[in-house]
């Protein structure tokens, strides 16, 4: 329904502040502020200073191309599975723009009753994902993503998770000697990425960075292909510098 505002009306009433936030919410992936103006009937000289305040209030953001989309403080009014769905799309939208930043396929992984569980992939036809031919639960101790979240548990928590999914050689570069792979562990920065060069599969490198929301161990990872290695560090360390607005919405 559009809206018109008189002369009289004050633009900041909660009327058109909701026409503008369901304008928002219907565009998962963004709207741009002309979209919204079509949408409300809000002129372009009222709907900026509407904005603004929305931003301030965190009801909206606006991402990198201009476009807005619903605010964490919008995401906590809800509640059940609509709430649930607005956080995973609004993550899912954060892991893209991360894909784009780094230019590599980006996962979200916790650890969950005693597996490793990928959550969430943002890949793409220039970023594919890595061919999982070994399932990524029996396979953490070859891998950027498994290695990062072993790194977060306990030395009894290790030997658990190795006693039901053995140290198998997948490539030649597979570390199997479980004193070796705690030994790195152990060693293992938290604020250095955890890297995989061709230890899980022959021609991709891999790196992943803890993220930790409450008692659950968490990683942000990425992988690209061998001809890109050159690039990994970098990128690793791009991923580990913009952990921050995945870890936001984790903890909402």
């Amino acid at each position: 329904m559009a809206l018109k505002p008189e002369p009289t009306a004050p633009f900041h009433s909660v009327q058109y502040a909701l026409r503008v936030l369901e304008s928002v919410s219907k565009h998962g992936n963004g709207v741009t502020d002309a979209q919204i103006s079509r949408e409300t009937g809000l002129p372009s000289g009222h709907l900026g200073s509407l904005l603004l305040t929305l931003r301030r209030e965190g009801y909206v953001e606006q991402i990198s191309d201009g476009a807005y989309v619903v605010g964490s403080s919008l995401l906590l009014l809800g509640s059940g599975a609509a709430r649930r769905q607005a956080l995973e799309d609004r993550l899912q939208l954060t892991l893209s723009e991360l894909r784009d930043s780094v230019g590599a396929a980006v996962y979200l992984s916790r650890y969950v009753d005693g597996e490793v569980s990928v959550t969430q992939v943002a890949d793409g036809p220039l970023t594919p994902a890595v061919n999982e031919w070994v399932d990524f639960r029996s396979s953490a101790h070859a891998s950027a993503v498994g290695k990062c979240l072993l790194a977060q548990l306990d030395h009894d928590g290790r030997r658990d998770h190795i006693s039901r999914h053995r140290t198998a050689r997948l490539t030649s570069r597979t570390i199997t000697d479980e004193k070796i792979l705690f030994s790195q562990l152990d060693a293992q920065s938290a604020t250095v990425p955890v890297l995989d060069l061709q230890e899980y599969a022959v021609g991709t490198v891999c790196a992943a960075v803890p993220l930790t929301a409450g008692s659950t161990a968490g990683c942000l990872a990425l992988s690209l292909p061998i001809e890109d290695a050159h690039r990994l560090r970098s990128a690793a360390e791009t991923l580990s510098r913009r952990a921050a607005p995945v870890l936001l919405s984790l903890a909402l």
